[in-house]
């Protein structure tokens, strides 16, 4: 089966903890039983060179197709400005097919959190 990818840009703080539900439907929009399926997640750079993280994946409910990716403020701290992330699902069998491809955007944080207080960045 071929997947034309999804696009969902997304916006993060630097230095600020980012997490996204995700739920998988196919062309019909029946949701994808994730049931024996694995997803993966990361930030790359345009020519996919560098890998700046893996998002940590969390299955909410593989029956309905439903994920959640997140990245540490520690991981968003050493973002660039502009970075690429995909969602790749492998199903049982081993296929594995890109579900999103598309923009992530780094915002610069305003504070900076230092465990007993914040203070400003400049």
């Amino acid at each position: 089966m071929s997947i034309q990818p999804g696009q969902h840009n997304i916006s993060v703080q630097r230095r600020a903890d980012y997490d996204l539900s995700l739920q998988f439907k196919d062309s019909a929009g029946a949701n994808i039983n994730l049931i024996g399926w694995t997803a993966y997640a990361q930030v790359w750079d345009r020519s996919r060179s560098t890998k700046y993280a893996d998002f940590a994946i969390t299955y909410t409910d593989r029956a309905t197709g439903q994920i959640s990716i997140a990245l540490t403020d520690v991981q968003t701290a050493t973002f660039p400005n502009e970075a690429f992330y995909d969602v790749l699902l492998e199903d049982s069998s081993g296929l594995l097919n890109y579900y999103l491809e598309v923009l992530f955007t780094c915002l610069r944080a305003t504070l900076r959190h230092d465990n007993r207080y914040c203070q400003r960045n400049h």
